[in-house]
């Protein structure tokens, strides 16, 4: 008898490109957005802080419930998206990923933002004498970020690895479709299958061992750096 069923790797590997493709674009959306964060005098920046923070506090199901209600097919977001590819987000891969992105964005904006902020305000001047703000920002702010970069990309796809609530809500448990492996680990338990439960399980938890182990040595590398 082997150990997993198909369905747990099909869940291993869902949850797998799922996490890669929300770190990914998350990463694209924060970084300009965090540099403008941690650079802006705007009013209007806490009340945005709050809103990006907003998935550290709210319950995973809270917020996965006002997705399905955004994303069906006669809410806002998913009757635009029916009009324009004929398809239906909720259940489907690119819901997860919507999902996904929203649950993880301040797991990868808030380092990136705490990174930028820490950069030293005179060396940033005397690079933007030297070169366009372009080049400033490739060649040396984002250099000089690479510890707070690693981190937030760490951090999304550690996230989204352990997400249950938001996408169970707008996924479902659909093996082969939508199944992420901490739904087909409660799957296991639910039908009282331990072994299989055992195996996901102390999966999941040596990911998050090493990935905080990792996190925590960057972190004091960061430190080292700007001491």
């Amino acid at each position: 008898m082997a150990l997993l069923a198909l369905a747990d790797f099909q869940a291993i590997v869902l949850t797998l490109q799922l996490a890669i493709t929300t770190t990914l674009i998350l990463l694209l959306v924060c970084i300009p957005t965090s540099w403008w964060l941690a650079n802006s005098k705007s009013r209007f920046k806490p009340l945005f802080e709050a809103l990006v923070a907003l998935p550290l506090v709210l319950p995973p199901t809270v917020i996965g419930f006002y997705l399905l209600l955004l994303l069906a097919p006669d809410g806002i977001v998913g009757r635009v998206w029916g009009q324009l590819f004929g398809d239906t987000l909720p259940f489907s891969f690119t819901g997860l990923l919507i999902g996904s992105m929203i649950y993880s964005l301040p797991f990868v904006m808030q380092p990136l933002q705490n990174g930028f902020e820490r950069l030293p305000k005179g060396l940033l001047d005397y690079a933007s004498t030297l070169a366009s703000p372009v080049d400033r920002f490739t060649s040396v702010i984002l250099p000089l970020s690479k510890t707070s970069l690693i981190t937030a990309a760490c951090m999304g796809f550690a996230h989204t690895i352990g997400e249950f609530g938001v996408v169970l809500m707008i996924g479902g448990n659909i093996p082969g479709e939508t199944q992420l492996l901490s739904i087909a680990l409660f799957d296991r338990v639910e039908n009282l299958q331990y072994q299989q439960a055992h195996i996901l399980a102390a999966g999941l938890l040596i990911f998050s061992i090493s990935m905080l182990a990792l996190l925590y040595s960057l972190n004091r590398r960061g430190n080292k750096l700007w001491s």
